[in-house]
């Protein structure tokens, strides 16, 4: 008797500890804790396989992690009492539904709930979370599953926060208030009521509600993870110090993760303690399986260049492009590498390549012309005319932000490539634009002398002609620049009509006006001498011929 006695107790003393592990499982998967939950709950299945309910917490820590196929093959190994079991069948219904096979799923959790009069609520609330966490779920059936309960289970915080939750996948944010409110009203402590008012608000972007909610959510348990990690994604855009301090109670809560390292290490790089954060993510990186993690090679690159490090920066950057997938790679990747490669001797050429990719990648107009302006900058360095002319254009056109001086560029960087068509033509829209400056017409005269440099065609005379009518027009005719352009214009029409015309009249008289400008041109008091001679000798012939 007394051996049949201690046999007893022993057994009463292993169910209670497999049912308290349980319960330890459930608060954690409520805190968010998954991988510590699937820990226990493995080892309470060890010690008790047919225990179905600890079957079913299972899967809710399988399915939050996102191991649906770790999940489906784990349920298989149940036995066949544990697969008739109520909690078998809703695991396996929310299975179902994240396979989209919705007929199903209902089937199971029909089967789940029975069709007696009593439901047992702790299977309606069960179903009714399947409906309302999956994706393919119906938030319509589970308020219908969660209508089935007794009255006195109905007022149960757990029963409202679900309500609550349902409606609000519905987007109906005054029922999903009188949930949670409800809830609260019952336990004004229910951290998870807090924090789904608190999400309410966030969709209505009421930062001061939310926040209440949310710090009230974490003052009635420190464990609660979700309502955490809202304080500092909110504090992340605003307070980086702040977030910092959130993210550590964060994690304290939580079970390791990578992400979260990795998320960890970005807050440190934010607060600009970039040691730390080099520290961190080399000891990071010596702990993970190789080429795990690519993207901490990319937070390293930025904290060595919060440390003006271009050197390490640009090979933790290099690392980054090797080991990470091209799919992961965003704009600014490119633009960090081509600034890196830019700031590097001799690694000009890299730089375009990269910020050339980067062009390719980008669908915000604004974004677009400041690449624009980059590549032409890099073009214009290494003295490479014609594409500068390209990227120039490419600023230029469309562009609201656009000024006078990115036109003027924009024709010079053709005229210097020797490309007189188009730096005609960009100077050309130079004088639609600004009619009353001379830039255009003067280097629309330069384009097209050039374009014609044995005045064959006289292309050049009609811009020469409208410059000296600007320049006269202009109160600064005295200015160096314009005296020099005006000697110029003057100079070109006496040569046209020396050469091409014959004209040595008119040539005179357009070399006298430079004489009017620059008294001491000797050039022109020469070819003036030289075509007075001619005019005489012409009269000279005439008369004699008479």
């Amino acid at each position: 008797m007394k051996t049949k006695l201690i046999l007893i107790g022993g057994l009463l003393s292993s169910t209670v500890m497999v049912a308290q592990s349980v319960q330890d499982a459930t608060q954690l998967i409520y805190h968010e804790r998954y991988q510590s939950a699937k820990a226990t709950l493995q080892k309470t299945l060890q010690a008790d396989p047919n225990n179905a309910e600890a079957w079913y917490r299972l899967s809710q820590a399988y399915l939050p992690l996102k191991e649906n196929q770790q999940l489906g093959d784990t349920l298989q190994l149940a036995s066949a009492d544990v697969k008739n079991s109520a909690w078998y069948k809703v695991a396996y219904g929310q299975l179902l539904l994240t396979r989209n096979s919705t007929d199903s799923a209902r089937w199971y959790f029909d089967q789940a709930i029975g069709d007696g009069r009593k439901k047992d609520p702790a299977i309606l609330l069960a179903v009714a979370h399947a409906y309302i966490s999956e994706k393919n779920g119906d938030a319509n059936a589970a308020l219908l599953v969660l209508s089935q309960a007794g009255k006195k289970d109905t007022d149960d915080p757990a029963f409202n926060v679900l309500r609550g939750n349902a409606y609000r996948k519905l987007a109906n944010g005054t029922e999903a208030y009188r949930a949670y409110q409800s809830a609260l009203n019952a336990d004004g402590k229910n951290a998870e009521a807090l924090f789904q008012m608190g999400k309410i608000f966030v969709a209505q972007q009421n930062a001061a509600t939310y926040l209440e909610y949310f710090n009230k959510a974490v003052t009635a348990d420190p464990l609660y993870a979700p309502a955490w990690y809202e304080l500092y994604y909110d504090a992340y855009f605003k307070d980086p110090k702040q977030a910092l301090d959130y993210f550590r109670q964060y994690l304290s809560v939580s079970d390791y993760n990578p992400d979260n390292e990795y998320q960890h290490i970005d807050l440190v790089y934010l607060n600009k303690k970039y040691d730390s954060a080099i520290a961190m993510a080399s000891n990071t990186l010596a702990g993970l399986p190789a080429d795990s993690m690519p993207r901490l090679h990319k937070l390293l690159a930025y904290s060595y260049l919060g440390l003006q490090d271009t050197a390490k920066a640009l090979n933790s950057m290099t690392t980054y492009f090797a080991k990470a997938n091209d799919s992961n790679f965003v704009v600014k990747d490119y633009e960090v590498m081509a600034d890196l490669y830019n700031a590097t001797p001799g690694k000009e050429d890299s730089a375009l390549v990269f910020y050339q990719t980067a062009v390719t990648k980008i669908t915000d107009s604004a974004a677009l012309f400041n690449y624009y302006k980059k590549l032409s900058d890099l073009y214009k360095d290494k003295k490479d005319n014609a594409n500068q002319a390209i990227w120039l254009g490419k600023y230029y056109t469309n562009n609201d932000k656009a000024t006078n001086i990115d036109l003027f560029n924009w024709g010079i960087a053709h005229f210097k490539a020797e490309q007189y068509e188009q730096a005609d033509t960009v100077f050309g829209k130079y004088v639609e634009k600004y009619p009353e400056q001379s830039f255009g017409y003067y280097w629309r005269a330069r384009a097209n002398s050039l374009k014609d440099s044995a005045m064959e065609k006289g292309i050049a005379i009609s811009h020469y002609e409208k410059l000296i009518e600007v320049l006269q027009k202009d109160s600064a005719t005295a200015s160096a620049t314009n005296k020099k352009w005006l000697v110029e214009a003057y100079g070109y029409l006496a040569a046209y009509e020396t050469n091409e015309e014959k004209d040595y009249d008119d040539a005179i008289g357009h070399l006298q006006k430079i004489l009017e400008i620059d008294p001491a041109n000797k050039d022109a008091q020469q070819y003036i001498s030289i075509l007075e001679k001619k005019v005489n000798a012409g009269n000279s012939n005439a008369n004699d011929n008479k």
